[in-house]
């Protein structure tokens, strides 16, 4: 771990074009919104994760369909890595036509043990802008993992959902969604639309949902369902991976004026990802 304090501080700046033609199909594949998308409309919350996307010829890709770990990141030599979380501050709307800067700078490397063994969390924090205005400033978690161990027999506990509560939608997780919004993202995880790889490699029983994806439709039920207020803070945390064998529900509760709690749970009654969103009426 001494070895990779000197990524800690490591600064890389992208910028990105807001074309309507990626938001379009973006609508295409979350929504059932059937509008054109014009330059100056607004773009949904969350859905700025498919800009700025790392781009790797297929020489640079490890076995997972990652980018290799040494460029920006740090080459933690542990094989799985997902999102485990993030922490989003809103300042103004991203709109079409825009062109964002992104700052990326990694703030922490921290080794932790768990029940599958030896794990390491990187915390990197984007600011976004457009022309030195701030848009949304993000701290971004992901978690490096050992491969599965065969001979580990113990069952991971779960947290169970609550019940009572107040809205909830339903999501089918098919392949083709999960394709196109890894296409959208330009994320090449494997975990993602290769079943093979998923039953084989990382022991998964089948398609993993992405959790910045799961993140999106816990947002799109807050938008939904409480359109009077303004979201200025997001915070999600990933507790148990979803799979695309079964549907899943999302749920929100309102705790006070200015917190939204939300949650999605599996068909199990498991928690799948735990969220907060701090809000203000409009």
């Amino acid at each position: 771990m001494d070895s990779f304090e000197k990524w800690v501080g490591r600064t890389e700046r992208t910028t990105d074009h807001v074309d309507a033609d990626r938001v379009s199909k973006m609508q295409a594949t979350l929504s059932d919104d059937l509008s054109s998308i014009q330059v100056g409309d607004l773009v949904p919350l969350l859905w700025h994760w498919m800009f700025f996307p790392a781009v790797a010829h297929r020489g640079e890709l490890g076995r997972d369909g990652h980018p290799k770990k040494g460029g920006f990141l740090p080459p933690i030599d542990l094989p799985r890595r997902m999102w485990a979380g993030g922490r989003l501050e809103f300042s103004k709307p991203i709109a079409v036509g825009e062109v964002l800067e992104r700052t990326s700078t990694i703030k922490s490397i921290t080794p932790k043990q768990g029940r599958s063994g030896e794990m390491v969390f990187v915390t990197v924090e984007h600011q976004i802008k457009c022309g030195g205005s701030n848009r949304l400033t993000e701290q971004h978690d992901i978690v490096y993992r050992e491969d599965p161990n065969p001979t580990n027999n113990s069952a991971p506990s779960y947290m169970d959902a609550p019940s009572g509560w107040e809205h909830t939608l339903d999501i089918i997780p098919d392949p083709v969604t999960l394709f196109r919004y890894s296409a959208l993202t330009f994320n090449g995880h494997r975990i993602h639309y290769d079943r093979k790889y998923c039953n084989e490699v990382e022991g998964y029983p089948g398609l993993v949902v992405h959790g910045p994806l799961i993140a999106t439709y816990l947002v799109k039920l807050l938008t939904e369902r409480y359109p009077s207020v303004d979201v200025d803070g997001f915070g999600f945390r990933a507790m148990k991976p979803i799979f695309d064998l079964h549907s899943f529900s999302v749920f929100s509760e309102q705790q006070s004026e200015t917190e939204i709690m939300l949650w999605a749970a599996d068909h199990e009654g498991h928690v799948n990802m735990k969220a907060n969103a701090v809000v203000r009426s409009r």
